[in-house]
């Protein structure tokens, strides 16, 4: 089997009338997949995702009339958790690790 890299070649066939065309990233299952394997494309889809959520519904996170406890517990329900799924699988990498003071 010859692995697919993709370079100078925009599809592939898999046989009869069937032909995959070969893509940098795409969405499976709400998530970002990439070809490199990083989770950059999923990590800006979750915050693309998270303030849509956030605007969607700024009239009640900022309406005086609901109390803050309520108002918490709808963004940590609606937005953070829109924000953070999926992110149990997302893959780290030392060199994105920047801590101050610390090598």
């Amino acid at each position: 089997m010859i692995p697919v890299t993709g370079t100078g070649c925009t599809s592939v066939d898999i046989g009869g009338d069937a032909n995959l065309e070969l893509v940098d990233k795409f969405c499976y299952l709400g998530d970002m997949l990439s070809v490199d394997g990083d989770a950059d494309a999923a990590v800006e889809n979750r915050i693309r995702i998270g303030w849509n959520k956030f605007r969607q519904l700024v009239p009640l996170l900022t309406n005086k009339d609901i109390s803050f406890k309520v108002r918490g517990r709808l963004y940590s329900s609606c937005v953070r958790s829109s924000m953070l799924h999926g992110s149990e699988t997302w893959p780290v990498r030392k060199e994105r690790w920047h801590f101050s003071g610390q090598r």
